[in-house]
């Protein structure tokens, strides 16, 4: 073969090769984790996973395709279940010393094991799929998991999306809580009345650096409610309680907001009529000191000067708590004040679930569905002016049809976290790479004037020590091993990559040592799934808050920050 033909070979095969290249290398940045992209990389089109409908399951379908579009549920999911692994079972297994009244100990043992989370995570991981081409998978085995759960089967006869969310949330929040309670019990606290020795391997299995600090449920959030008395100003013990998702009601007419569906429920109610705590125990103390003046007997008089003081504590201590031994008038006797209650949120969720009940009933008893429209916007504010809490729209649940009848569909963001995407593709590169170079390679440098000169340097490596934050200037020790065993305990600091011009048109990448990143912004993504089943297409955010009769439950996540350098 002529040296021109083996010329012709070699350029074939570096042009094949640079194409793998660049397809593995710059595939998973712009094809997999959904950038835009062209040419070959457009030739098939990208989609998600669908769920089959065998039985009426739009609503089980539409509720999980929104729930798979959570990346604070699914860390939560992947952590939950990797504390589990390396506790091992032998954590989960155990039951308390004493179980609480109606607990049946298999059940205890389910719980503690977390079948649903498990069964859960494995369903998201497959609706998190990218394929290529067209597929669809059931969701039968998480709906048998959760009918062993439960010990029922889930009806198809009354779908409901919001029910079949409550049971998936209220079952993943007790999986949780059982296995914080095992967790406790095999490191031994104080109180509990069971524990291991320090020789048991579950003990040995639960370590702190190994397992980290726990975060919580995402979705659980407290709601507290108070009462202040108008007339004296007493305000009761703050009462709470914790939610996994909340339920908003929707006036009556032709369109509201969602912030007017919150006003409903967290706004401060005036209530006439209402008996206060301390002004009953302050009547209360009136009335003992009227009768101490019209006693004539010693007995009587000592026993109302008793019961005076007694009183006179309880009214400055706690009037919620009455005093024992202390006969009080009948309460229809006592006064009625005005009230006002204020209900707050104490503790944010990372994930809210909203559910707008659309359920109107009439005398009797009929059920119609409120078709009014709720304009739901992208970012959510919620709290006070001293505690903001900005939540960001990643799902949406609508529904079509009447009250008895219709189908569920779901918009889902299409958007990928940074911890699964490869922001940088070089920059991971080069900053994993272990091999140094030491090749020197002519650059070209233009000056102001226009004229070109040619100057020689080597190409820095990335090693341990030149990512090193005190290691500002270039290494000039000759020996590179005593540069990486001297520096290699030290944290490593960002790299920046960037291109120069050389004679031979080939990049070269260089590294900037003790200059941080500083990444350009990409590009806000407008773009949604929009999932009826199997049946799925691609929808923008204006299309996704157009669904103001339709909406049925929303999903807004906590934004993280630099939120808009993520999109």
């Amino acid at each position: 073969m002529s040296s021109k033909n083996l010329q012709v070979v070699g350029y074939a095969a570096g042009a094949s090769l640079a194409a793998i290249t660049l397809f593995y290398v710059f595939g998973p940045t712009f094809f997999i984790d959904g950038d835009e992209s062209s040419g070959f990389f457009d030739s098939k089109k990208r989609t998600i996973v669908g769920l089959s409908n065998p039985a009426n399951d739009c609503f089980i379908n539409s509720t999980l395709q929104a729930l798979a579009g959570l990346g604070d549920l699914r860390l939560y999911l992947i952590k939950e279940i990797h504390r589990r692994e390396l506790d091992g079972p032998e954590v989960y297994d155990g039951l308390p010393a004493v179980l609480r009244k109606g607990d049946r100990p298999q059940r205890v043992q389910d719980l503690q094991r977390g079948l649903v989370t498990k069964a859960l995570k494995d369903m998201l991981d497959a609706l998190n799929e990218r394929p290529i081409y067209r597929k669809t998978i059931t969701a039968r085995p998480l709906i048998e998991s959760l009918e062993r759960a439960y010990n029922t089967r889930i009806s198809r006869n009354q779908q409901d999306a919001q029910e079949f969310l409550q049971i998936v949330l209220e079952r993943l929040d007790d999986e949780y809580n059982a296995g914080e309670k095992a967790r406790s019990r095999a490191r031994g606290p104080a109180g509990e009345t069971e524990s291991v020795t320090e020789e048991s391997p579950a003990t040995q299995s639960l370590s702190s650096a190994a397992i980290g600090a726990s975060e919580g449920f995402p979705f659980e959030g407290r709601l507290e409610s108070q009462i202040q008395c108008m007339y004296c100003g007493f305000k009761t013990k703050p009462s709470g309680s914790t939610f996994v998702s909340l339920t908003l009601n929707v006036p009556q007419g032709n369109s509201t907001t969602l912030d007017k569906c919150f006003d409903i429920l967290l706004k401060d109610d005036d209530i006439d009529d209402y008996r206060c705590d301390r002004c009953r125990l302050k009547h209360a103390l009136d009335w003992k000191k009227a009768k101490l003046v019209r006693a004539a007997q010693d007995d009587q008089r000592k026993q109302l000067q008793s019961d005076i003081v007694k009183l006179e504590k309880a009214i400055e201590a706690d009037p919620e708590t009455q005093p024992e031994g202390v006969e009080l008038p009948d309460s229809a006797q006592a006064p009625r004040r005005k009230i006002k209650k204020y209900t707050r949120i104490t503790r944010f969720p990372k994930v809210i679930a909203i559910h707008l009940s659309r359920s109107v009933f009439d005398e009797r008893s009929y059920s119609t569905k409120n078709m009014a429209k709720v304009n739901y916007t992208e970012r959510l504010r919620l709290g006070g002016i001293l505690n903001v809490h900005w939540y960001r729209l990643l799902g949406v649940v609508c529904h079509k049809g009447s009250h008895n009848s219709g189908h569920y569909e779901s918009f889902r963001r299409n958007h990928i976290y940074p911890p699964f995407a490869t922001v940088d593709t070089w920059g991971a590169y080069a900053a994993s790479s272990k091999a140094p170079s030491a090749a020197s390679s002519p650059k070209v440098t233009i000056d102001a004037n226009g004229h070109s000169s040619t100057t020689s340097e080597s190409a820095p490596s990335v090693s341990s020590a030149a990512l090193s934050p005190e290691n500002s200037r270039p290494n000039t020790t000759d020996d590179p091993s005593h540069a990486i065993s001297s520096n290699a305990d030290r944290p490593p600091n960002t790299v920046h990559l960037k291109r120069t011009v050389t004679q031979t048109s080939q990049p070269q990448i260089r590294s900037h040592v003790g200059v941080p990143t500083k990444h350009k912004k990409r590009k806000k993504q407008d773009r949604w799934w929009r999932v009826s089943d199997d049946k799925i297409k691609e929808a923008k955010t204006s299309e996704v808050l157009n669904m103001q009769r339709e909406v049925y439950l929303l999903f807004y996540e906590l934004e993280r920050p630099q939120a808009d350098a993520e999109d």
